[in-house]
């Protein structure tokens, strides 16, 4: 099987620097929330209850009160970045408030410690979206599940429909197809991986509003991208040609593909032999595993 993201070039730089501006900004991306709803509406078909809950860069996720009301319970762990963490509120005020979950970097995740990972509209704003799939399995005990929204490859075709007649070249970095994201999900050893998308159509009234969001929902990260700075006479041009675009309303749409996965974190399976070791570690887990009664619906 091919690697689906060796075709996939990407300025790092760039994502890290959209990476820090959502980890910053005052408040998450409308999208995001929005997506954030659609997407907890999914967690009525788990049958497991989960008790540690990892929310896979929480800040720009929009997503800490649908888990609350979801999992009252659950403790939350924010996985963000350090520049977020920076301006969270001090551990003793969580500790007070108790509504504040705690915050860590990724690297600071326990392994096999929770039964849900949630990443809401992450993997796309990820250098390489594999790796990151298998950070979340080593994050998950023994039958925990995954859930994640991100965007896929029919986002914002009509943009790119613009810069193609202009002669500009890509406006964005290429999204992963939700087909290449169910094989990155097994390559990494979930079982059962679900995928499946839904195309939301967006309009704003005027090119200005338009573009102001967009901003705040990415950054061109592909390396292929027009060189320099971009003039107000090229912004113009830009304006002009979304504002033809406009319907009979005169408002202008924008198509974004939304692609939801989840999966789950599958017991080790012991290959059958004239003599089979194992190890203390996995001894246990296929015990706790076996004493277990959830499972995904």
């Amino acid at each position: 099987m091919t690697d689906p993201t060796t075709e996939r070039v990407i300025d790092r730089a760039a994502l890290q620097h959209l990476q820090r501006r959502q980890a910053l900004a005052a408040e998450p991306p409308w999208l995001h929330g929005e997506v954030a709803r659609r997407m907890a509406e999914r967690l009525q078909i788990m049958k497991r209850v989960p008790s540690v809950i990892v929310d896979w860069w929480a800040r720009s996720g929009a997503s800490s009160e649908l888990l609350r009301s979801a999992y009252p319970k659950a403790k939350v762990v924010r996985v963000e970045h350090a520049e977020a963490i920076a301006k969270s509120p001090p551990a003793w005020w969580q500790s007070v408030t108790r509504r504040t979950a705690r915050s860590i970097e990724a690297a600071a995740v326990q392994p096999e410690t929770a039964q849900l990972v949630w990443a809401n509209m992450v993997l796309h704003q990820h250098f390489d979206p594999g790796s990151l799939i298998a950070q979340w399995r080593r994050a998950l005990s023994m039958e925990g599940f995954v859930m994640f929204s991100t965007l896929g490859p029919d986002t914002l075709k009509t943009l790119r429909e613009v810069y193609r007649e202009v002669g500009w070249g890509v406006p964005h970095a290429p999204f992963v197809d939700m087909h290449d994201l169910g094989d990155m999900l097994v390559q990494a050893g979930f079982a059962d991986p679900v995928m499946d998308q839904e195309m939301l159509r967006l309009t704003w009234a005027t090119p200005d509003a338009l573009l102001t969001e967009l901003r705040g929902l990415g950054i061109n990260a592909d390396p292929r991208r027009c060189a320099g700075l971009r003039t107000p006479r090229w912004r113009g041009r830009l304006e002009a040609a979304l504002a033809e675009r406009a319907g009979a309303d005169g408002r202008i749409a924008i198509e974004f593909e939304i692609v939801y996965g989840h999966a789950f974190n599958p017991p080790p399976r012991v290959a059958v032999a004239g003599e089979t070791r194992l190890s203390a570690a996995d001894l246990q887990r296929m015990a706790r595993t076996g004493r277990s009664s959830g499972s995904l619906g």
